[in-house]
Formats: structure tokens, C-alpha cells, sequence
């Protein structure tokens, strides 16, 4: 990975620069994440000048998505939990929407890129420990669906790791020396290749126990990418992790 940057009219653009192995020649991919940067996944064997003509080409688009991003995410980061608000789940924004109902336990559904929630009064303190509830819920179906399909396609795993939802500050996982792991519940608002790079970052872990040569090589092996993919979900941490 390197970082480039041109200069259109006024405006500087900086980019992170990813080698994707995998993409056809001469098609470079630009990409703007949910925080603002940029990032532009490039043949092999692109050369500077040719990445920064694609960029420069297409200079008008990634201003505009730029400026719309950091306008959300304002947006997002500004959290009172009233209608109206934007919230992720699995890498999709989807607005929330809050209804009163005086007889109502509390409850949350996913209905039509809405989350709407139920409850008795208009707090939003009430609002925001309902939403917290939904998505440890989630999580904890969704990470052990994700967990069962990579256990059966690992051949050092004869069966599903211990695990543990934990919610964590800057850390999506972690995998302690026993071999238990833990996983951060608000990884479940990440997309599924941002899930499964950081399931896959922990089960390589119970086979090769620290950040050695030969873990990357393994980590690579199962997922060719991942340097991607991490670029990708570092780019969404301050706007998935924030609550």
C-alpha cells in the first residue's frame, strides 16, 4: 500500500493505494470510505502516473462522495437516538425511527432500510439501551453463522472455537493464548468481507499464535485480499465503534 494524491482545480486528493493481484489489467477501482478518505484498488503493475489518470478522470465524483461523507458522518457522530438518525448494520446506513407506545415493553425491528424502534416513552437513553440490545443479539447470531461456514473450511479447526461477544473500544477482536475469542459486538455493522477478515485475522491466530511471517502468509492464503479489506474497515471504525 502507498499513498498518492493529485491536485484538480483548487482541491487535493489523497489516496491510499492498494494492489489488488486479482483485478483485470488497466481497471482501477476508487473507492470513497464512510469517514472521507479515498482508496484506489490497482492492478498489478499500474504505474503512478496511470493510477493518478484514473483518479484524475473521475476527480469530479470523488470530490462530491467526499463532501457527502463527511457531511454524514457529522451526522452520524452527532448521536441523540431520534427519528431520522443513521445507523449500520452489516455496512448499510438505515435510518431510525422511533414510535411511542405507552403499553409497549420495547422492541426493535429491521423493516424496509428502517430501524424502527418501540418503546414506552420518548427517552432517548431507553432508545439507545434497546438499540444496544438488538445489536448484541445480532451479533451473536450473525458472528456464530460466520464462524460455523469458516471452522468447516479450515483444516487446523476439528470444531468451532470458544468465543465471546466483548465490547471494545479500538479493538474488532481478539484471541487469547487459551484460544478463546473474543469478538466486538459492533463488528456486526461492518460489511460481511469486513466481518469475515476479522474472524479469519483470530481463527489464524489458534494456529499461528503471534504477527509472525508465516501468520500473514497464512492469513493471505485464506484471504488473498485482506489488506483491502482492513484498509476498508479502518476507514468505517471511528463511525461503526462510535456509539
Amino acid at each position: 500500500m502507498s499513498h498518492l494524491s493529485i491536485v484538480y482545480g483548487d482541491d487535493r486528493i489523497d489516496f491510499l493505494v492498494c494492489v489488488a493481484p486479482h483485478r483485470p489489467k488497466h481497471k482501477v477501482a476508487i473507492h470513497v470510505c464512510p469517514d472521507g478518505s479515498v482508496q484506489v484498488d490497482a492492478p498489478e503493475g499500474a504505474t503512478e502516473g496511470e493510477i493518478r489518470d484514473a483518479v484524475r478522470k473521475q476527480a469530479r465524483w470523488v470530490l462530491k462522495h467526499v463532501s457527502e461523507a463527511r457531511q454524514q458522518r457529522e451526522h452520524v457522530l452527532a448521536r441523540h437516538y431520534v427519528s431520522g438518525e443513521s445507523h449500520f448494520y452489516l455496512g448499510r446506513r438505515h435510518l431510525l425511527k422511533v414510535t411511542v407506545a405507552p403499553d409497549e415493553q420495547g422492541r426493535v425491528k429491521l423493516l424496509r432500510g428502517r430501524l424502527e424502534v418501540c418503546c414506552a416513552r420518548d427517552n432517548p437513553v431507553l432508545v439507545k439501551i434497546l438499540l444496544r440490545a438488538w445489536y448484541q443479539e445480532r451479533a451473536k447470531e450473525y458472528l456464530q453463522n460466520r464462524l460455523a461456514i469458516h471452522t468447516d473450511r479450515l483444516p487446523w479447526l476439528a470444531e468451532a472455537p470458544s468465543w465471546k461477544l466483548l465490547p471494545m473500544q479500538k479493538q474488532w477482536g481478539s484471541c487469547s493464548p487459551k484460544g478463546v475469542i473474543s469478538l466486538n459486538p459492533h463488528l456486526v455493522k461492518a460489511p460481511r468481507e469486513c466481518v469475515d477478515y476479522v474472524l479469519l485475522h483470530e481463527l489464524c491466530h489458534l494456529r499461528e499464535h503471534n504477527h509472525s511471517e508465516r501468520y500473514y502468509q497464512l492469513l493471505g492464503q485464506w484471504l488473498p485480499e485482506w489488506k483491502l479489506v482492513k484498509a476498508k474497515l479502518d476507514g468505517m471504525a471511528e463511525l461503526l465503534l462510535n456509539e
